[in-house]
């Protein structure tokens, strides 16, 4: 068989590699961006996965940017990013066009599988009829459409897509047991199949929501016991030692990535559709998109309290990226820090280990012996070594800790100011 993946990102590139790497199909890429496609060929990976860069390094598949490369296949596989638009709709535009350049050469027995994160409906209501107008075929009985949503965790040791279980749905029930064999092929990990596109559709949306609500939650906690004046990590630890019904999550700058703070506004949308109100997602997306805010509101208070104001203040931004340890900026809370502090013009200090581009200072070091205040957006591990010894040597009077890696307790008996988000 020929296997064509469309989309060769966060999701689209390692799983073409794995794919290559365990077994004899014939694997193709197609991706709209020149530039990663070139870098592919070289060998070269554009994305931050050590697995993926490792495989890149001992297989090499055929890429382009020319969609003819997905002439002849047998599955089509859409990686493509699912979005949102600055109102927060979901933007399916990436889908759309992915669809339409299978459209172009899909035949009878053939399947298209979206692995891209989508709401319920979207295979049936967009897909669907975009292959069947374009092709004239019949889905369900011509050919077949499966979703088989994706499960990455960048910058992950442990899990990658070797690994991790997935869930599959189709149009027909013994195309959902052929495509579940196929990803058996090169997956170590429980294949789960779904009776229906519908409900495979649902599970990544209800995987990520669930982690949305949470933090939200914890978010919300964090707000409440810095009135109360209690820390909350410390109450964290004391309630995970229950051995049931309780998982911990913690509070934090914002919540970044493509999943997390997007998925949810995709169910919101659909369901608004049907006439249905989600309340309770709309809430915990509020409360998580008004933590960066919150946090540049604790750098504020800090620096009123020593009579000083945040405009022309060195202030240092410790890290861009949305997570520790990656280069990874979508969506990222740190950019929204970073545009906050701007705005109150502040003399702002940024570095990033992983995503130099925006740096303007050459080391930590440098910010740190520059910057009268600090705010912690990433949890990088050279951040988290920072020590209150290491502060006190430093002109830094002020610690705003977005991401609680700091040790509290050290810095204020430094004399110098620290705040975390819940601390």
């Amino acid at each position: 068989m020929k296997i064509s993946v469309i989309g060769l990102g966060y999701v689209g590139l390692p799983l073409a590699a794995a794919i290559s790497i365990k077994t004899k199909y014939e694997i193709v890429g197609f991706d709209i961006n020149a530039a990663n496609v070139k870098k592919i060929k070289n060998r070269i990976c554009p994305i931050d996965d050590e697995q993926c860069a490792k495989d890149l390094k001992v297989i090499k598949f055929n890429v382009s940017f020319d969609k003819s490369i997905l002439n002849n296949s047998d599955i089509f596989i859409i990686c493509v990013p699912t979005p949102v638009l600055d109102d927060y709709t979901p933007d399916l535009e990436p889908v759309k066009n992915a669809t339409l350049s299978v459209a172009d050469f899909i035949k009878k027995g053939n399947m298209v599988v979206i692995e891209s994160t989508v709401n319920p409906g979207v295979c049936e209501e967009v897909v669907k009829p975009i292959l069947e107008k374009k092709s004239g075929l019949k889905a369900g009985i011509d050919f077949d459409i499966a979703h088989c949503p994706e499960r990455i965790n960048p910058g992950d040791p442990k899990w990658n897509v070797y690994n991790i279980p997935r869930n599959i749905g189709s149009t027909r029930k013994e195309s959902t047991k052929i495509l579940a064999d196929f990803y058996r092929s090169f997956i170590s990990a429980e294949i789960n199949e779904m009776p229906d596109l519908k409900t495979a559709e649902a599970t990544k949306i209800i995987e990520n929501t669930f982690r949305d609500i949470n933090i939200a939650y914890v978010n919300e906690l964090a707000k409440s016991f810095d009135v109360l004046g209690i820390d909350l990590l410390t109450v964290i630890k004391g309630a995970s030692n229950k051995p049931f019904a309780f998982m911990p999550h913690f509070p934090g700058c914002g919540v970044g990535g493509h999943c997390i703070p997007v998925d949810p506004y995709y169910l919101i949308e659909r369901a608004k559709k049907s006439g249905f109100d989600h309340k309770y997602l709309k809430l915990a997306r509020e409360i998580n998109n008004s933590m960066p805010e919150y946090t540049v509101d604790l750098l504020i208070e800090a620096l009123n309290k020593q009579e000083k104001p945040l405009k022309k203040t060195k202030v240092g931004l410790l890290g861009l990226a949305y997570k520790s340890n990656i280069s990874d900026l979508r969506e990222s809370p740190a950019l929204k820090i970073k545009k906050l502090l701007e705005k109150h013009q502040a003399d702002l200090l940024i570095f990033d280990p992983f995503y130099t581009e925006m740096n303007n200072v050459e080391t930590l070091d440098e910010l740190l012996n520059s910057a009268y205040a600090i705010v912690v957006a990433t949890d990088h591990s050279q951040f988290k070594k920072i020590t209150a010894e290491d502060l006190k040597k430093t002109k830094v009077e002020i610690v705003i800790d977005g991401k609680n890696c700091l040790n509290k307790e050290d810095i204020i008996n430094k004399g110098i100011y620290y705040k975390g988000i819940g601390r």
